[in-house]
């Protein structure tokens, strides 16, 4: 499988820190107004690849915050 890194800004291989094994920690949404669809973008997305992950043979944590910008 191959992923867009933003830092070489190329496609690169995707290796694992830990052989079998994906650990995902994603900034979700700051919730600071109504819902709108750039909300569920980052659901959806990054749920359809710990989904795959999983599916192709890979033990996935999977950890998404939700910003309060009130507190």
């Amino acid at each position: 499988m191959k992923l867009y890194s933003t830092l070489s800004r190329t496609l690169e291989d995707f290796q694992p820190i830990e052989e079998g094994k994906v650990k995902l920690f994603v900034c979700g949404p700051t919730v600071y107004d109504n819902t709108h669809i750039g909300h569920v973008k980052t659901y959806v997305q990054f749920d359809l690849l710990a989904r795959y992950l999983r599916y192709i043979g890979y033990e996935v944590f999977y950890l998404q915050n939700i910003t309060n910008i009130d507190e």
